[in-house]
């Protein structure tokens, strides 16, 4: 026998409340938590309207936290924090303000360690193989290609 608990509105708000001061969330997680939960859509839409009012969600603050953590211990590019935040449905306009958060030197220096880092560990003797192991492991971090081109172009010499 399946026995979900079941929450009343109030207490559904306190859990998500303590969910959402736990760390940034993203509106469709806590959509998708209160589902979890068998809240009925009244209630859900009146659950977000009180979290984004209360302050507890805020989609261009978690945006910006999202994009901060993941470039900084992931080292994700651009084009990867974009593709990771559209999948979060993030608006346009928080998307853009957050990547803004990154600053153009540490990019392009964060970008200049891992190139030197992914050619020291790529193994390969063909030239040409190499470049493209490492220019494939950038692409799938999010880099934009141009940069990551630019910068083997630089390094690996025939």
């Amino acid at each position: 026998m399946n026995l979900q608990k079941t929450y009343s509105v109030n207490e559904a708000q306190k859990k998500l409340e303590a969910y959402c001061a736990y760390q940034e969330r993203c509106h469709k997680e806590v959509r998708n938590k209160l589902k979890e939960m068998k809240m009925i859509p009244q209630a859900v839409d009146k659950i977000m309207v009180h979290l984004i009012q209360q302050n507890y969600l805020n989609e261009e603050r978690f945006a910006k936290a999202f994009v901060r953590g993941k470039f900084r211990i992931k080292k994700w590019g651009k084009n990867r924090l974009f593709r990771e935040l559209k999948i979060r449905e993030i608006s346009k306009y928080s998307i853009d303000s957050a990547l803004k958060e990154i600053e153009e030197d540490d990019y392009y220096k964060t970008l200049d360690e891992l190139v030197l880092k992914r050619i020291d560990q790529v193994k390969e003797k063909n030239f040409y193989k190499k470049k493209k192991k490492v220019a494939d492991y950038l692409l799938y971090r999010g880099w934009e290609s141009h940069l990551i081109y630019e910068k083997l172009n630089e390094y690996l010499k025939k």
